[in-house]
């Protein structure tokens, strides 16, 4: 790819009209494109864009840098692209959250990121904390073994009959959860892994007997499903009901957000609601309303941002600033009050999940986002860009 179709694809990027193609080959012409670059660092991953900086870019190119069609990038690599693009005057700046200093005067106190947390419930109905439990055996019922692994993941093992398993004419049932700030993975009675976000919960049978495989979640799971064309494997999420064989899938599922998310690494799934139905194919994603689910669109994603979230990043993708914080709100389990009104402006990038707040605070304040940390109250207000 010429840097002229590079150009003609980051104008479409930035109206949004870009699909996950095009913005896999900018990246990737990006990133050969630093390496012959002096000055840039190898692995792309060192550029921030501040409003003003952006605007003077945009007008550079042609389009248009009003406060309505400005977006800024948290982590831009596709702004870098406008440098190399011909745009050599622009001021970038170096960026990494984990280099970036943060005094502690700037914060009553600093807020540490999630981390491998979480709660059994058995069908009894006694708690087990995961976060606390040692390595081994953490509990056995009917027929079921339950272990924690060394690398924290537990693994449900069917040791006995189904018929052991079912009590009272029905099979038992767990329920793992993560807090806000907590994350885990679990390995099924099927050999079917899942990883739960923050402040999720799956409930699931100890033994999969019967025509189906059924859960059921609320919050955001990545599902990587055994195979098993006999037995199909549905989840339950609200108002939606997602049927699979056997496949690699992200649904986003949280009660505050309005939109239930479902996206197809590989494999097949079918997406229900009431009486509609749509099937997707890797790289697609439905969205469904759950206030009004009549209606289920689909369309292309990029499933490396979709996804992010397992490998400890924050990707957005033109979300607003109440879409952005209710992501940190989970992962730091602090409460957000917002102060002041926000422009309608849209944020795209990446930002690690292993950061401090405080961390994340510096980047978004470099994106005229303002984060008053105390203790686990986050007061978030707009700072109005100056103009020269």
């Amino acid at each position: 790819m010429n840097r002229e179709q590079a150009k003609e694809i980051l104008e479409k990027y930035n109206n949004g009209s870009a699909d996950a193609r095009e913005r896999a080959m900018l990246d990737n012409w990006f990133l050969q494109e630093s390496r012959k670059s002096e000055g840039l660092d190898d692995d792309g991953k060192f550029i921030l864009l501040k409003g003003e900086i952006w605007e003077k870019t945009l007008l550079k190119t042609g389009l248009d840098p009003s406060p309505r069609s400005r977006r800024y990038r948290l982590w831009p690599r596709i702004a870098a692209s406008v440098a190399l693009i011909g745009l050599a005057s622009a001021v970038f700046f170096y960026f990494n959250s984990d280099k970036l200093p943060v005094t502690k005067a700037q914060y009553v106190a600093d807020v540490a990121p999630g981390g491998t947390k979480a709660t059994l419930t058995l069908a009894n109905g006694d708690k087990i904390s995961l976060t606390d439990a040692s390595n081994g055996s953490v509990a056995k019922q009917a027929g079921v073994k339950i272990t924690k692994m060394a690398d924290g993941r537990i693994v449900y093992s069917v040791v006995a009959s189904g018929d052991e398993t079912v009590a009272n004419g029905e099979v038992m049932k767990n329920t793992i959860t993560t807090p806000n700030g907590g994350k885990y993975e679990v390995i099924l009675p099927d050999g079917t892994k899942v990883t739960l976000n923050a402040a999720s919960s799956l409930t699931f049978p100890t033994a999969f007997i019967g025509t189906e495989r059924q859960v059921k979640l609320a919050g955001e799971a990545y599902f990587e499903v055994a195979e098993n064309k006999e037995m199909p494997f549905t989840v339950n999420s609200g108002v939606q009901t997602v049927e699979v064989l056997g496949t690699h899938f992200n649904i986003n599922a949280y009660p505050d957000e309005r939109t239930l998310k479902t996206t197809l690494v590989e494999g097949s799934v079918k997406v229900m609601a009431g009486s509609m139905s749509t099937v997707i194919v890797p790289g697609q994603q439905t969205a469904l309303d759950s206030a009004d689910p009549a209606n289920i669109s689909r369309q292309y994603v990029d499933i490396d941002k979709e996804t992010a979230w397992k490998n400890d990043v924050f990707a957005f993708d033109k979300a607003d600033v109440r879409s952005v914080m209710r992501q940190i709100s989970r992962w730091y389990d602090v409460e957000v009050v917002y102060v002041g009104q926000f422009p309608d402006e849209d944020f795209f990038g990446e930002i690690s999940r292993k950061s401090n707040l405080s961390k994340v605070a510096k980047i978004l304040e470099l994106n005229n986002i303002k984060l008053e940390i105390n203790g686990r109250i986050v007061k978030v207000s707009y700072i109005q860009p100056s103009r020269k």
